[in-house]
């Protein structure tokens, strides 16, 4: 069987050419390619070697996000932080890690010389494992023991306090990995005071610090997956202070990025399938529906109806499925329709198509339909021909390696981590459901003569209202996750928006969009900063799943209106260049602005608003204060 965790077996093999390829590596794009394999420690180290020579010689790194983090742990993070700033790549991300001395948490939190203060960091990591906690096991005293995990909680909430106080940035912390040795065999677990009995209370109680600055990493979990036993090596411990085995590097360090990504919005939100000898066992072309593999009763068909179970559950968390089959329309239906053992129905698949085209192509058809960009999808496919041609084409779309036995394609996708989630609002479990819908409007235009009467045919409601504590926690995730139609990708935390809703210098919008398909939940949020002569936007976001259809224009008028009522003349706003928001670099110019200064960081355009005149006529909008 393979080891899923220690092979990083979902991504492919190196090439035989890597190290050539390495060595040719120039800029972004190429370090990016090379980190999408399945590497080792000692291949991410050589590859960090490579990107700090491309960095020395300040060769282009784009299109790269620059991250800077820093670290404190109580074992020799040394070891690792090369595997973690070449792990970042794999996400996109050019990281800067910023280390503590060893064995420093407590200095570092609460003095006032801190190795971060003169740095602006984007997150730190707080890696302790159980050495770094004041634990004092004191088996069987109950009242002793339940202190001790009050000192310990109030210790490590006390270093997160200080810590964000210090730097300004979201604390990543990690739980604890469970200790091995049991010393009393299976009371360990339950008898009060014990070193396992320690850990699982404090575990427990960490999740109640988790918040939109606090997030938990959780290595209790990983070292659970791949077996605490292995997870554990004393000689590492007490050689070097390295509190797992080294083997376990790449998938501690791809762990910890997928956190940094689902903090940048990146999480993947669609899952493109083929069906044959993926969804079900068999041809259903040639083996006709009484012949294909799905259901309970034998091993070929439970597995397969087990990556249904797991992919209607993706389904319920908001990911989107889709349908990429080499098949006829009517036949690859048919056990959709018909099956009695199929958990998947047609109802679950937002975009389905069937036909004889290369599935690349295809899969910027389901992407161009659901308004999702390429770095958004999953594409599941038996076939090692065709995940290949996946790959070569679109390098944006994640491709697992599949396994031979079908049994694992579930754990397989799950282990990948394309889903990383640091928090569901009520929005995102609805997203599949707005994307489907989106599917349907989609085809309407298709079928439309004209633009105007597609819109009109959508009996469009807009409701704007200015932020509150209910739509707090979506609006900061829209703010701190949209990155394509985001005129200068400003981020906000929690705290900051509960400010935004009291603070009469700014003027805010929520907005929210229904038609005849459904609600499309919130898909806008407005920052405009105050002036006695002037009003600036300072944040303009909305989903790419509304766009073509005149929102813009109906957010521009409520804005417009409401500052001719405060007395100014002029709204500006600005366009700040990133590589993932061109889609807006001509937004403000469509609206009728005029651009007044540019250079490479930014642009500034402005408009008169004294006889603007609104060409909406599609949307029905209500406001409320």
């Amino acid at each position: 069987m393979i080891n899923l965790f220690e092979d990083l077996s979902w991504l492919p093999k190196p090439p035989e050419n890597f190290s050539q390829r390495l060595s040719k590596a120039l800029n972004g794009n190429d370090l990016q390619d090379l980190a999408k394999f399945s590497l080792d420690d000692n291949q991410l180290n050589r590859l960090y070697k490579k990107i700090n020579f491309i960095k020395k010689n300040k060769m282009n790194l784009k299109p790269l996000i620059p991250i800077k983090v820093g670290l404190i742990s109580n074992s020799t993070s040394k070891l690792i932080v090369p595997a973690l700033i070449a792990s970042a790549l794999r996400y996109g991300i050019i990281l800067e890690v910023i280390e503590a001395e060893y064995n420093q948490v407590a200095q570092e939190a609460f003095s006032e010389y801190s190795v971060f203060k003169d740095h602006k960091l984007n997150a730190v990591l707080l890696s302790i494992d159980y050495h770094g906690f004041p634990i004092l096991p004191t088996p069987g005293n109950k009242e002793a023991a339940n202190k001790n995990v009050q000192d310990c909680l109030s210790y490590i909430n006390s270093v997160l306090i200080s810590l964000k106080s210090k730097t300004k940035s979201s604390i990543i912390f990690q739980n604890i990995a469970p200790n091995v040795e049991k010393i009393s065999g299976n009371i360990e677990d339950r008898l009060p005071g014990t070193l396992p009995w320690l850990i699982n209370r404090i575990n427990f109680e960490l999740d109640n610090l988790v918040s939109e600055d606090y997030l938990i990493f959780d290595v209790a979990g990983l070292a659970s997956n791949i077996g605490q036993s292995n997870w554990h090596d004393p000689r590492l411990w007490h050689m070097a202070k390295l509190p797992f085995s080294e083997k376990y590097i790449p998938i501690y360090s791809d762990y910890f990025c997928r956190i940094l990504s689902a903090k940048l919005g990146r999480m993947r939100r669609c899952i493109v399938l083929d069906l044959d000898n993926t969804l079900w066992g068999g041809v259903i072309g040639d083996d006709g529906i009484e012949g294909i593999h799905i259901g309970n009763g034998n091993a070929t068909g439970e597995s397969f109806l087990h990556l249904q179970k797991i992919l209607l559950q993706l389904r319920e968390r908001g990911v989107i499925l889709a349908v990429s089959s080499k098949n006829e329309d009517f036949t690859a239906r048919l056990p959709f329709k018909e099956h009695p053992d199929m958990l998947l129905r047609e109802e679950h698949i937002a975009v389905f198509q069937a036909n004889w085209a290369d599935k690349a192509s295809n899969i910027i058809a389901i992407a161009k339909t659901l308004s999702l960009g390429l770095d958004s999808i999953v594409f599941l496919d038996d076939n090692p021909a065709e995940r290949m041609q996946v790959r070569n084409e679109l390098p944006e779309v994640a491709v697992p390696e599949l396994p031979t036995e079908p049994a694992l394609y579930a754990r397989t996708l799950i282990a990948a981590g394309y889903f990383e989630s640091i928090a569901l609002s009520s929005e995102d479990l609805k997203r599949a459901d707005f994307y489907q819908d989106n599917a349907k409007r989609v085809q309407i235009l298709n079928q439309s003569s004209d633009m105007e009467s597609y819109l009109n045919s959508l009996d469009m409601h807009m409701q704007l209202t200015q932020f509150d504590a209910i739509g707090r926690f979506r609006i900061c995730q829209l703010i701190n996750k949209s990155n394509q139609f985001n005129l200068t990708t400003k981020r906000y935390s929690e705290i900051d928006i509960k400010k935004f809703e009291k603070d009469d210098t700014f003027y805010t919008r929520q907005i929210r969009l229904q038609d005849k398909f459904g609600d499309n939940g919130m898909i806008s949020v407005i920052i405009c900063e105050k002036d006695t002569n002037f009003w600036k936007i300072n944040t303009w976001l909305m989903s790419c799943r509304v766009l073509g259809r005149g929102v813009e224009i109906a957010v521009l008028d409520d804005i417009i209106l409401n500052a001719k009522k405060s007395g100014v003349s002029t709204l500006t706003g600005e366009y700040i260049p990133t590589p993932r928001n061109v889609i807006v670099k001509d937004h403000y110019k469509k609206l009728g602005f005029t651009k007044i200064s540019a250079n490479k960081e930014s642009e500034i355009w402005t408009l008169d608003i004294k006889g603007y005149e609104s060409p909406n006529s599609s949307i029905t909008v209500s406001t409320s204060i």
